[in-house]
């Protein structure tokens, strides 16, 4: 599976770079490819480009202030939760949307 993604905190320093790092390791150890742009303090980095989100499977947007460019997700699954939810269980995040993905 592929996945992308957008991490925002309330601060933009800490979590934003930490839960992307965790979904990444989460994703990757599942046996999947995963690329997790960062929209923090000094803007958006790892910037996701219109080839990987046409290609991804999946979206994740884990984030507690809104994020720019959900527009370019249209029409793709889009996991839209709350950053702590992906802080305390990246895995199970992980394993939570490939079942979802497996009944459609």
């Amino acid at each position: 599976m592929k996945i992308v993604g957008i991490t925002a905190c309330t601060a933009g320093i800490a979590h934003t770079y930490i839960v992307a790092e965790k979904i990444q390791n989460a994703a990757v150890e599942a046996g999947h490819q995963c690329k997790i742009e960062t929209q923090g303090t000094i803007g958006a980095q790892n910037k996701l480009t219109p080839e990987e989100i046409s290609q991804a499977d999946v979206v994740i947007v884990a984030h507690d202030i809104a994020v720019g460019g959900m527009e370019r997700f249209e029409g793709k699954p889009v996991v839209d939760i709350p950053i702590h939810v992906a802080m305390k269980n990246p895995k199970s995040l992980i394993a939570t949307i490939e079942k979802k993905l497996e009944n459609k």
